[in-house]
């Protein structure tokens, strides 16, 4: 009987504490909560080589790039292509809002991609210290 009645209180207390958590990221300003996303809205052939749209929030009075690379998964033998591009720190808009960049990836020399690759992209930040963070995955056809 004691055992059951602990149990209860236990799992009271365990929702108690949920609910109050809950209600702390409630009120918490919606800026606050959004800053340093990233998501990966459409990668597509560029005349450059690859472009990548990407929807961004970031703190303000962040030092940092926004980085995109690619690389292709659907290649034949040792054929390995892949390319990178950056959106430097002035060019971001900061404010804790979504933003959408462009980002224009230049494939490395001997790279190529085509209509019907698989590639695997990824998007992050990247600051002066050199640390990445706010990661995204995505696998594209283009």
């Amino acid at each position: 009987m004691k055992s059951s009645r602990l149990r209860r209180r236990l799992a009271g207390a365990a929702a108690a504490a949920v609910l109050a958590g809950t209600g702390v990221l409630v009120a918490a300003p919606a800026a606050v909560a959004k800053a340093n996303i990233l998501a990966i809205d459409k990668v597509s052939l560029h005349e450059s080589g690859l472009q990548v749209k990407v929807t961004y929030s970031c703190d303000v009075d962040i030092n940092h790039q926004l980085v995109a690379n690619a690389l292709k998964l659907n290649g034949v033998g040792h054929e390995v292509s892949h390319a990178s591009g950056t959106v430097k720190v002035d060019k971001l808009i900061c404010d804790f809002r979504d933003h959408t960049a462009l980002v224009n990836l230049r494939p490395a020399a001997v790279s190529h991609f085509a209509k019907g690759d698989k590639l695997e992209v990824k998007v992050y930040y990247f600051d002066d210290d050199g640390f990445t963070y706010a990661q995204q995955k995505k696998i594209w056809v283009l």
